[in-house]
């Protein structure tokens, strides 16, 4: 038991190892020996876990999308609304791939054109949203007219693109940005009934949940979310 629960923390100390190297330099310019001396261990040490510098990209993509993935999954469980909820996950990803090296290196590692194969987290991100606006569709909450493979394009290339501002570490114009594009795009996508109910900045206590998902979060971070109260759409707050 003590020997599995070495491993387990060395294995994740070379994937934290790996995601920041990948992070900064991107994948071709990474070299196993900066991953294993990263990460306090000897090269032995990380090829006893993985093959080559492919398996090593793999798994960080694979952590990261359990991230993300599990933070999304608690936001839509939180949700009043389909919609308040594509919202909010977006919120909370935006939060994560500011504080965590890993969900962030596994999304980029997707887009590195260094590498090829792996797994393209930014796919899955076109899927989610996609089957969320089929989801609010289905429950009534979208506008009449409202073309789903046209939004579900334009909020994946919206948010996509804010999300890259978080390489900038300007977490406060990113969170901005992000508030802004849902204060015109959920008016626009929502019934009028449902409309005045939702929140374009998130549910705090909504998106405080989700980000525990992530491992490297501040507790910071955890309490402010968790302890805010939310605001009304058009607040901006």
């Amino acid at each position: 038991m003590v020997q599995q629960e070495r491993a387990a923390r060395t294995r994740g100390a070379l994937i934290r190892s790996a995601a920041r190297i990948f992070d900064r330099f991107g994948y071709a310019h990474t070299k196993l020996q900066d991953i294993s001396s990263g990460a306090g261990v000897s090269p032995g040490a990380l090829h006893f876990h993985f093959a080559n510098k492919a398996a090593v990209a793999e798994a960080v993509e694979a952590e990261a999308g359990a991230i993300l993935t599990r933070a999304a999954h608690i936001a839509h469980r939180e949700s009043v609304s389909t919609l308040q909820s594509l919202a909010d996950i977006t919120h909370a990803l935006l939060l994560i791939l500011r504080w965590d090296v890993v969900a962030r290196a596994g999304l980029l590692l997707g887009d590195d054109v260094s590498r090829q194969g792996g797994r393209v987290l930014a796919k899955e991100w076109y899927k989610g949203v996609e089957r969320l606006l089929l989801e609010a569709a289905d429950k009534g909450e979208l506008a009449p007219g409202t073309k789903v493979p046209d939004m579900t394009c334009t909020i994946v290339t919206a948010t996509s693109g804010i999300g890259l501002l978080t390489r900038d570490r300007e977490e406060p114009r990113t969170e901005m940005a992000l508030t802004g594009f849902w204060e015109v795009f959920l008016p626009a996508l929502s019934t009028p009934a449902n409309a005045g109910l939702l929140d374009p900045a998130g549910r705090p206590e909504v998106i405080g949940k989700a980000v525990a998902a992530s491992p490297s979060m501040p507790r910071r971070i955890l309490w402010a979310e968790s302890a805010a109260q939310p605001g009304k759409l058009g607040s901006g707050v």
